[in-house]
Formats: C-alpha cells, structure tokens, sequence
C-alpha cells in the first residue's frame, strides 16, 4: 500500500497532502448544484406499480393540479356542534375561497352524529412542495379567528406534506450537533488525551461536511431525485460512524508502532501497510453493501445508494490519506500524557487477553452459550409487525395527524384520502357500482372526467397503511380491473393496462410495501454474496468467509428481534415501516463484517508467526479495544438518529445500534474466536496460513 504510504515519507509531503485535502474540499464545495430531477412519482416508484400509472393518468384529468386540504372543526370536550358553533364554522371560513385554487370551497359537510365538520379547500399544487406547504401555513394562519371553544385542524395530503417537511427543519445542524458531541466524548473517554481527540474528531467533522455538500451535485447528475431529509441524516450519521471507526483503527495501530520506531513518519508508514488492506476492505464491503440499494425499486433507496457510498468512499480517503498527514505533522506529544515512546509497554489488551484465554480453555460451550443467547433474542421478532399507517409516523404528533384522527372518529377513515380509480369516461357508471360492491369501501362516486379518462372516487372504512385497508386495496382492484372496457389509455412507458386501475395516496402506500418487500427477496441474498466475495478475497479461503457471514446474519436477526421487543413492549410502536427490514439489513451486514474483518486481518497476520491459536489470542488482544471503540462510536452515532421526529429512522438507528453492538461486544469477541479455537488450521480452509516457527 505504498500509495497511502508516501503521505508519511517526511513532514513536506505530509503538509502537501493537508493543503491539497483543504483544496480539494474548497473545490467541492464550489462544484455547481445542478437542477434536481423530479420524483418518478410522489411514492418513488416506477410505472409498473400501478399508483403511479393513475398518477400519470391524472394529468389528463381537468384540475390535476390541485390537492385538497381538508379543515376539520370539533368541540374540544367532543360534543356535538351547536347552532353557534356551526354559524361560526360557516362566517369564519368565508374568506377561505381566496386561498383556494378556482376561487371558492364548497359548504361545510357535518358527520352523522354532529360532532365534526369538515371543509375541503382546494389548494394549487404547482410550484412544487414549498409552495404547496406555504399554501398551508396560510390556510392555517387564516383559520385562528374562530372561538376558542372550537378546535380547528388542517389535514389531508397537502398538510401531510407539509408537516413532514417541517419535521427535517434544523434537523441537519441538530444531527451534526449531537453526532459530534458523542463522537468527542466517546474519542476522549478512549484516548484519555485533552490533545489527540482533536484531531479525528475535526477530520470526520469535516469529511461529513464535504460528503453532504458533494451530494447537492452528484445525486441530480446520476438523474436522482434528492428530496434530503432521511437521506442526508442517514448519510451524515453513517460518515461520522465509518470515519471514526477507521480513525481508531489507523491510531491504534500507529501508537504501536510508534513502541517500535524512533521515527514517527517510519512508524505511520508501517501503520498504514497493516491498516490499509482492511480499511479498504471493510469501505470496499460497506461500499457494495450500500450499492445493491440501487436494483430497490424506491427512488429514496437509491438516493440513499449513492449518497452513502459516495460518503464512505470519502471516509476512507479521509482516514488513509488526510489523518495520516495529520497525525505526523503533530508528533508524539499529540498522544500526551500517556506519549508512547520506543520500547514502552502498551497498556491496552489485558481484559481482551484474559477474555481471549477464557474461551480458549472451553471454545464449545462458549460458542454454545452465545449462540443460544443470538437465538433467544431473534425468537423475539416472531410476532414482529410491518405496515405503519399515515398517522403513526411520526413520534411527535403534527397537526395533520390530529386532523385525521379526529375525522376518522365521525368520518370513515379514509375521508381524508380518498382512492381514485382511473377508467374510461363510458365505464364510470360500471366501475362505480363495481367498487360499491367492495368489503371495506364506504362509498363510490364519480369524479373529474376528461376526453378519455374519467375518475371515480373512493373512500374506505379503514384508516390509511393498516392492513385493513390493504385488504380493501387488493379486492377493489381486483373488482374494477374485471369490469370489460373499463381499461383507460396507457400512459407513456406502458404497453396496454388489464382494466381500471386504482391509485392515490393510500393505493401508493401498499404499493411501496410491496415494492419493499419484493427488494427484501432480491437485494438479501445479493449482499450476503457480495460480503462472502470480498471475505474470500481478503482471507483467501471459503470456510471462514462463510463462518463470519453466519455471524452477521445471525446478529441481524437477533438485533431485530431485540428490538422489537423494545418497539413492542417498552415504546409502544404499532408496527416496524415496511421498508426498515432491509435497511437495517443492508447496514448491518456491511457495517458488522467490518470487525470481523479488522480481527481476522490481524488474527491472519499473526498467525504467520505464532499458528492460528496464539494469532488469534494476539489480534484480540491487540485489536480488542480498538475495536470495542469503534462499534460504541458507531452504534452511538446511529442512535442519535432517534433524535429526529420520524419512527421510522429511530426504528433503523435502534435496530443498527443493537446490531453493532451484538457484534462487537458478543460476535467479534467471543463467538468468532471460539470458531477459530475449535477449528484450529481449517478455520482458514482450503487455504493455509504459513508458520514461521
């Protein structure tokens, strides 16, 4: 690795590197912000979901670009609306039909039994999501005259949206905030240095910062919409984690060798030969890992694809290339007080060491005992839920999600979303009483029509996302696509559709489970083949590649069954997001083979000298607190992504903290080395690893 090498060759090529990181980073963020793509759809995905066929339908349709908000008045104490109240609803929104799009709204409509009026306003959906959420806010800011006594929310799509995106403002310098924090605490509580957590901690700082500014260009250049948001709190969390991790491994290392050479740039070069290999093949994993994101079918996933790998090929520079600089420029003292010095004994390794002795002593009960406790907790994700609804997504709950509970107590529950199902001007009345006929619809009525295709809408007794609803979905669809000449003209990039088609926001929530589900069953197996590749590359044999694999799936589901538990019994979350299974899948197999790979780098290297046994010992010795580090830092960081207000990304950080930390506390340490143990020379089968005894 005589490329990373040349950074320590003298301090002027270490500060030649500094100047040209700091250019390099000047350079990117001075790159142009090209304009972003539009979504494929408002669910991400593509035409052949058929959600975003009446998507494309609906633009042939007189009014396609309006959406309505739909304003919800109650008492508060939920009795029926008296006469003033109801005067008051109808004189206080008066003024309403300036806001929306064709000048007026219609009267206010009264549920059954009088307790909830609603009215829906027409909003404009040109201009894109700000201006759709400043529609919103003045529609809002409009309705605060009312009497106190009256309890006004605005929901529907449009207030949806806006609430989401109000959920992600100053949720970036929040992040960056937090992550730092625990990074700083972390890196000093592990260095024990006033002086030597400086440094990583700014280069990380700034490798994050660059990362996040480089994908303002490069996912529009690969023609990806990039809406931020989970994407970049992802991104940023992973950098910060990635950056650290590798940071702790090349220090480590460095300070060792610093016990065996006077000269400092003679010790970072040799630092950087042990380290380089699996740094490189630890980002290299977690690169392919992230990138298998691009075959999901969500546009956010492969938003998501690109934006971490691009951040983890950035960390590995960072940590090859740039720390290394920095590290040589400030000399020994940065290590201060505890300066290693030529011959010095190293005082880390001792509790590893008796560890490792322990389980030397009895490899198979110990292996026994830790895969009966990896079994105990994934047993607890047998009754693991999927699906959340529209209104249990958010941990704080927003004004929209108010709205629709409360519609949903006098209303049927999918007033505030209604399907529409997209057929032909002369099958409307056909498809209508088709879809009346449906178990779990409400009612059917024909909506906007055009020259040849017309919309008929519907409503469901089941809230949005729960799997009564799904079940309304399935049947209705299959009820309005059997009636004959209901088919409208395919849109572009369709051959020809079977009949009527059903979409709309609750129609494209069923879809994106399906779709994650359908990723689920091709991108699992595909990483697993791709983490075994590059174990049999880096290890050079077939039976510990596979071993460790076992390793990593077995703490995914253990991870995941632990933390359902929690969700379930403890935060009391309805269900996990459909689509966190993978996520959290993709992430822990390509972040969880990282340990494994940094201890078997090292317990491989060793063995060259000592045999398997005793190189095992050395690397969980030498390389165990490191390690240990590394995985806090890193299942600390995803943790933080609990600070955002979705359960969605609090379900991926808890999940991947659980994870990392089961690898790093039980697998790296206990279970990996007692396979090694048992097996002896195998464990590295069909190859072998020369002694030189």
């Amino acid at each position: 690795m005589s490329v990373f090498s040349r950074v320590a060759r003298s301090r002027r090529a270490a500060w030649l590197t500094v100047v040209v990181a700091i250019v390099g980073a000047a350079l990117v963020f001075g790159l142009p912000v090209p304009d972003n793509p539009a979504p494929v759809s408002a669910t991400g995905l593509s035409e052949r979901w058929q959600s975003t066929q009446v998507e494309r339908l609906q633009d042939e349709l007189p009014g396609s670009d309006v959406q309505p908000a739909v304003v919800v008045f109650s008492r508060a104490d939920g009795a029926p609306l008296t006469d003033a109240d109801r005067n008051a609803v109808s004189t206080g929104t008066a003024a309403l039909g300036r806001l929306a799009a064709g000048g007026r709204v219609a009267p206010p409509q009264l549920s059954p039994d009088g307790t909830v009026a609603l009215i829906a306003v027409p909003l404009s959906a040109t201009g894109g999501q700000d201006a759709v959420a400043g529609s919103v806010t003045r529609l809002r800011a409009e309705l605060t005259a009312l009497p106190a006594d009256l309890t006004v929310e605005v929901t529907g799509a449009p207030a949806f949206t806006t609430d989401l995106t109000k959920v992600f403002e100053g949720a970036d310098i929040t992040l960056l905030a937090v992550t730092a924090t625990v990074v700083a605490l972390l890196l000093l509580v592990t260095y024990r240095s006033p002086l030597l957590w400086l440094v990583p901690l700014a280069i990380v700082a700034a490798t994050e910062q660059v990362t996040l500014r480089a994908l303002d260009t490069i996912i529009p250049a690969v023609g990806i919409n990039f809406a931020g948001g989970a994407v970049t709190g992802i991104a940023s969390v992973l950098v910060f984690g990635a950056a650290t991790n590798y940071a702790l491994l090349l220090i480590a290392r460095y300070r060792e060798e610093l016990r065996r050479e006077p000269d400092r740039f003679a010790a970072m070069r040799a630092a950087l030969r042990r380290t380089a290999e699996p740094i490189l093949a630890s980002g290299g994993t977690v690169m392919l890992g992230v990138l298998t994101l691009l075959l999901s079918e969500q546009e956010l996933n492969r938003a998501l694809a690109v934006a971490c790998a691009t951040g983890i090929l950035l960390a590995m520079a960072s940590a090859l290339l740039v720390l290394p600089a920095a590290l040589v420029i400030c000399g020994r003292g940065l290590f201060w007080p505890f300066v290693p010095t030529v011959g010095s004994a190293g005082r880390e390794g001792r509790i590893w060491g008796r560890l490792g002795a322990a389980v030397v002593r009895r490899p198979a009960p110990v292996a026994a005992l830790a895969t009966l406790l990896l079994a105990g907790l994934a047993i607890g994700g047998l009754g693991i839920r999927t699906g959340l609804s529209e209104t249990e997504q958010f941990r704080v709950q927003p004004e929209a999600v108010a709205g629709a509970q409360t519609l949903a107590r006098a209303f049927p529950a999918g007033t505030t979303q209604p399907i529409a199902v997209l057929t032909t001007p002369d099958a409307v009345p056909a498809v209508t009483a088709a879809a009346t006929g449906v178990p779990g619809v409400a009612s059917a009525r024909p909506g906007p029509a055009g020259a040849t295709v017309a919309q008929v809408d519907v409503v469901l007794d089941a809230e949005p996302g729960t799997a009564a609803s799904d079940r309304a979905v399935e049947a209705l669809r299959a009820a309005v696509a059997a009636v004959p000449g209901s088919a409208p003209p395919a849109p572009d990039g369709i051959d020809e559709l079977p009949g009527a088609v059903v979409g709309g926001t609750v129609a494209g929530t069923y879809d994106q489970a399906s779709a994650d589900a359908r990723d689920l069953r091709l991108i699992l197996p595909l990483i697993l083949l791709l983490v075994g590749a590059v174990l049999v590359l880096l290890l050079r044999g077939l039976l510990a590649p596979v071993l460790l694999v076992l390793t990593v799936v077995a703490s995914y589901f253990a991870s995941l069954g632990g933390a359902w538990l929690l969700f379930d019994h403890v935060l009391g979350f309805p269900a996990l997001d459909s689509g966190v299974p993978l996520l959290a899948f993709v992430f822990l197999v390509a972040l969880g083979v990282d340990y494994n790979i940094f201890l078997v780098t090292r317990a491989r290297e060793d063995a060259r000298t000592a045999g398997t046994r005793d190189g095992m010992l050395s690397a969980l010795r030498v390389t165990g607190g490191v390690i240990t580090s590394a995985g806090i830092v890193l299942a600390a960081v995803f943790a933080v992504l609990g600070v955002l207000p979705l359960i969605t990304l609090t379900q991926i950080g808890i999940i991947v903290c659980l994870g990392v930390l089961l690898d790093t506390l039980l697998v790296r340490t206990v279970v990996v080395p007692a396979l090694a143990f048992l097996l002896g020379e195998r464990f590295w089968w069909p190859g072998r690893v020369t002694t030189d005894q």
